[in-house]
């Protein structure tokens, strides 16, 4: 159903992103992502590293590294994808915002909710 690819929205040394193989229809589960949680006053040692543009706010006391394909899906502030955080069992789990046609990228956005238009971290340095 998905695959990773190289991706035109990213210019960094890996690029990647993440693609239907085939259509997905609006509403179907793409990805499970299972969560390496820990807690909130351990991220300043993550803060030190690459890891921290791919940490994710799990519940108010902890941040979690996600594995599966989930720290590779790109931002979009106008998603076709979205996710939910399933805490019984510790994934997040993607799901078609929208139909996705076979080869389109598939994105969420970073900040949570499809319609929050807030500046991520990295379009704030752009302004900059």
């Amino acid at each position: 159903m998905i695959e990773i690819k190289s991706s035109k929205v990213s210019d960094g040394e890996f690029n990647r992103g993440v693609f239907a193989t085939r259509d997905i229809a609006k509403g179907e589960l793409i990805h499970e992502a299972p969560v390496i949680a820990y807690p909130n006053d351990e991220h300043e040692h993550i803060e030190k590293t690459l890891l921290a543009d791919y940490a994710f706010e799990y519940g108010i006391n902890h941040t979690a590294l996600l594995l599966g394909y989930g720290m590779l899906f790109n931002h979009s502030y106008k998603p076709n994808a979205f996710y939910e955080i399933s805490f019984e069992k510790h994934t997040f789990d993607y799901y078609a915002y929208k139909d996705i046609k076979a080869g389109e990228e598939i994105f969420i956005n970073y900040n949570g909710d499809v319609d929050d238009k807030e500046l991520l971290w990295f379009d704030r340095e752009d302004e900059e």
